[in-house]
């Protein structure tokens, strides 16, 4: 995925990586991580997936160009980062605090448009077994981000599928996986042979964006 990308004429300012940035709970994958993406040369935005590790991914985002967490203002957009993630568990859930930091970000920003990113869908995704490990407090979470106006588009991972629609006047964006690909619409878990694939996003002054979903076809 990082070559096909250095290898296009897409130039990011930021990388977003909405969670599970490794799988096998060792600080080893996220030294091999932090390697991989450090080789970008740009600010790297993470968030903790259900699959990692909290504790061993602060410490080894501890240092630029990596951020845990954090949000970040461009111009006129602030981009906030959510976890939405509950130990333990593959569901989400957004915490009272959580929410709370989530509306003062967005009141003391002088900023007229957000983004907001979590690893968890905010939506039902019409499967029975990815919607049993979603986002449990997802209208609470689309009733906060519509209460300032400002919120334009909200993205999002773990569903290992597209997913783009229209919510409320909230844009809400679901990107592939960089590895396999669930199954849409299944009952029980099933992949399919959907190629990995990244997403482009660009923010624009007036508040609209613009956004590819790019599929790593052979």
């Amino acid at each position: 995925m990082l070559d096909h990308y250095r290898a296009g004429d897409f130039l990011a300012d930021i990388a977003i990586v909405t969670g599970d940035l490794i799988h096998d709970d060792s600080s080893e994958a996220y030294e091999h991580f932090v390697g991989l993406l450090r080789a970008l040369d740009m600010p790297v935005y993470c968030l903790p997936g259900n699959h990692d590790v909290r504790d061993m991914m602060r410490s080894a985002l501890a240092d630029p160009p990596f951020h845990y967490c954090e949000s970040l203002q461009t111009g006129d957009w602030l981009i906030v980062s959510i976890d939405s993630c509950v130990t333990g568990h593959a569901g989400g859930r957004i915490g009272d605090q959580e929410l709370d930091r989530l509306d003062s970000e967005i009141a003391n920003s002088q900023a007229k448009y957000v983004m907001v990113c979590l690893h968890h869908p905010p939506v039902l995704m019409q499967s029975r077994w990815l919607d049993s490990v979603g986002l449990e407090n997802r209208e609470e979470f689309l009733a906060r981000v519509a209460v300032s106006g400002k919120v334009r588009l909200a993205i999002f991972g773990h569903v290992h599928q597209p997913y783009d629609a229209d919510h409320g006047g909230i844009r809400i964006i679901g990107t592939p996986s960089t590895c396999r690909q669930f199954a849409p619409k299944r009952t029980l878990f099933a992949v399919d042979d959907s190629p990995p694939a990244y997403r482009t996003i660009a923010l624009h002054a007036d508040g609209s964006f613009a956004h590819e979903l790019v599929w790593l076809t052979t």
